[in-house]
């Protein structure tokens, strides 16, 4: 892994989102989602009435891994192998169990998968799942990763399956306390 580890903003918030592990160009600015996957990500939750600034402000943003992965070398950001998910591991138990959050945002097969297995997106995205961890139950929307190298949330059925999790969000208690 490569560089400090990215971090969102301390809050105390019940809505945790987690994504994959920062790209090259967020270890430069020190916060997740920063460059061309965050515009969309960002994009998706203005239209719930959260800006990116707001969204920051109120939401806790974690990571499966919190350090640069590096680069494939064919090109794109490596996915984080099983070793390093495990070393990293006790930063998203820990926060899991202070936070103790009411809904969860997995963003991305990796951060899905630390929840729930499933071979496909679309066998997951669109449906709100309850999980039982650390001594506490939450709602768990899994939402495709916004990248620009994926088409998934672009393309049928991930834009019908991307509408549905965004309406499940949009519609959460705790995401709805957000907006006050």
């Amino acid at each position: 892994m490569i560089g400090r580890p990215v971090l969102g903003e301390p809050v105390i918030s019940s809505v945790l989102l987690i994504g994959q592990a920062p790209g090259s160009r967020e270890i430069d600015v020190r916060k997740p989602f920063a460059w061309t996957a965050g515009k969309t990500l960002f994009g998706w939750f203005g239209a719930l009435g959260l800006d990116e600034a707001t969204f920051r402000s109120r939401v806790y943003m974690a990571a499966v891994c919190r350090c640069f992965p590096g680069k494939n070398p064919g090109g794109g950001d490596r996915v984080p192998d099983a070793v390093e998910i495990r070393n990293c591991s006790s930063w998203l138990q820990s926060e899991l169990r202070l936070l103790r959050p009411r809904l969860i945002i997995p963003v991305g097969k990796l951060a899905i998968a630390q929840f729930l297995e499933a071979e496909r997106l679309d066998a997951v995205i669109g449906r709100k799942h309850v999980i039982r961890a650390k001594g506490f139950e939450a709602d768990l929307v899994p939402l495709p990763h916004p990248s620009g190298a994926s088409v998934w949330h672009r393309v049928e059925p991930g834009k019908t399956l991307l509408a549905r999790a965004l309406k499940l969000v949009g519609t959460h208690p705790a995401w709805r306390e957000l907006l006050r």
